[in-house]
């Protein structure tokens, strides 16, 4: 590990050495020196951590730049088969203005009609829409009334309509937007009050629409040739809680708990039963589900980034290359290696695991008596390690078509879930929560069969539900 080409690591070592070579340190002076050094390399090691080489957003980096696009061979523009945004003349306009010829300002003359020439403006009109229901009362001549029945979802005097739910929910879980903020835009923009409590019962009535889509989900993802499985840190109530994400590119489920490991996913209830291939990031508790795993790639180019910019381990670049060759080669190839190819690449592999031994052997346990456990290893061993042990899972993208090369699908569809918490702070309470991820996941998946999440909102409050939903069952 350098720092402005200075050997942090070298000094280290040579401070340790010097420690254990003075026998006139007392203890309580040797324990002191040692937890500074564990400090100072603990503190050295986050210098020169960046997005390449660690878990850290992009946003992080000091002085960062923009990365020029690599050239392509491609014309500029939008590419064959893309769907463009541009706007079109529609065949049935909501209002046509007629402008006629000033024939006073013409030649004279003789003119005849033969036609029109068009051009069409897009615009919005935000208003409010009251719909009153009269029903007709009528009596006979004994004096008895009898009234028309009003419609099955008319049942006060005064309601909010369908419109008003889909747009406060897509406004709240799709948009994020916080209560008060919606709130204003209802009053400012359509002149209706909306209350809090309004907005929350318009959630949770969708919560409680989508039960039975969520449970069909669950369903869906344990049956999946493969699944992809992330966590991340909520805040729920001032506590830290974990959302665990499980989707493909077809299904996504979320689920608050209060736990990261196998008590929240067994509490989820797809992984006991899912039997295909799970995607991850090496978090332990996956390995407890008896099914096939895949691990992110996109994580091990970033430790093995680090382990040759902070540790000098060459072996580590020569891994990041070799990996990095073998995705390009297997996109090439259309999913999947064939069988020679991919067991030349297995070699190499090999290869460089072997180097790593040499590069970063495994540290001998000292002869000092008293000392018990496991020892303590550098990042770059465990790195090696897990690289060694879990070569299968790591090169599962080489040989199926369908396993990703990471997890980035998984991480995707959590990411929002950092945006919805750097609005609003945190959720005020787990019931929250569960709305959030219950109607964020069908909105998710949604997206992904094609339907927007206004239309899936407006389906859903008219006691429907997307296509796709009926036709795969």
């Amino acid at each position: 590990m350098k720092i402005e080409n200075i050997d942090i690591q070298a000094a280290i070592e040579k401070a340790q050495a010097l420690i254990r070579e003075d026998k006139q340190i007392s203890s309580a002076v040797r324990s002191m020196f040692e937890i500074l050094i564990l400090i100072i390399t603990l503190l050295a090691n986050r210098l020169n951590l960046n997005s390449t080489n660690s878990s850290k957003p992009p946003s992080s980096d000091p002085n960062r730049q923009r990365r020029p696009r690599q050239k392509s061979d491609k014309k500029a523009g939008g590419q064959e088969g893309h769907v463009g945004t541009t706007l079109k003349k529609v065949e049935t306009p909501d209002r046509i203005e007629t402008i006629k010829v000033d024939r006073r300002k013409l030649p004279m003359g003789i003119y005849r009609h033969i036609g029109y020439e068009t051009r069409q403006v897009f615009d919005i009109d935000i208003s409010r829409f009251v719909t009153e229901y009269q029903a007709e009362i009528v009596m006979d001549e004994k004096g008895n009334r009898f009234v028309a029945p009003f419609p099955k979802d008319v049942t006060k005097a005064v309601q909010y309509g369908n419109g008003i739910k889909t747009h406060s929910v897509y406004m709240s879980q799709f948009q994020l937007l916080p209560y008060n903020r919606i709130q204003d835009y209802f009053a400012d923009q359509l002149q209706i009050p909306l209350s809090e409590g309004s907005i929350f019962n318009f959630n949770n009535e969708a919560f409680q629409l989508l039960e039975d889509f969520e449970n069909r989900v669950k369903n869906e993802l344990a049956q999946a040739g493969v699944a992809n499985a992330d966590e991340t840190g909520i805040n729920i109530g001032g506590k830290r809680y974990w959302l665990h994400g499980l989707s493909n590119d077809r299904w996504t489920c979320y689920h608050p708990h209060e736990k990261r490991g196998a008590d929240a996913m067994d509490d989820m209830g797809i992984l006991p039963r899912f039997k295909g291939i799970l995607c991850h990031d090496h978090w332990k508790p996956y390995f407890t589900y008896n099914c096939i795993h895949a691990l992110c790639n996109a994580h091990h180019l970033r430790e093995l980034q680090r382990a040759w910019e902070q540790d000098g381990q060459n072996w580590a670049k020569n891994m990041k290359t070799l990996l990095e060759t073998i995705n390009r080669k297997v996109i090439d190839a259309g999913g999947a290696l064939d069988a020679a190819e991919s067991q030349k690449y297995r070699r190499q592999y090999q290869d460089l695991i072997k180097q790593g031994e040499i590069e970063c052997p495994e540290p001998v346990r000292p002869k000092e008596k008293g000392k018990r456990g496991r020892i303590k290893k550098s990042k770059s061993r465990n790195l090696l390690e897990r690289l060694d042990n879990y070569q299968n899972e790591v090169l599962r993208f080489m040989d199926i078509d369908f396993v990703p090369f990471t997890n980035n699908l998984g991480e995707n569809d959590i990411r929002m879930t950092k945006v919805q918490q750097k609005i609003s702070g945190c959720f005020r309470s787990i019931e929250g929560a569960r709305i959030f991820c219950r109607i964020r996941g069908y909105l998710s998946t949604c997206r992904k069969q094609g339907v927007s999440s206004s239309r899936a909102l407006a389906l859903l409050f008219d006691g429907k539900l997307p296509d796709f939903v009926v036709s795969e069952v």
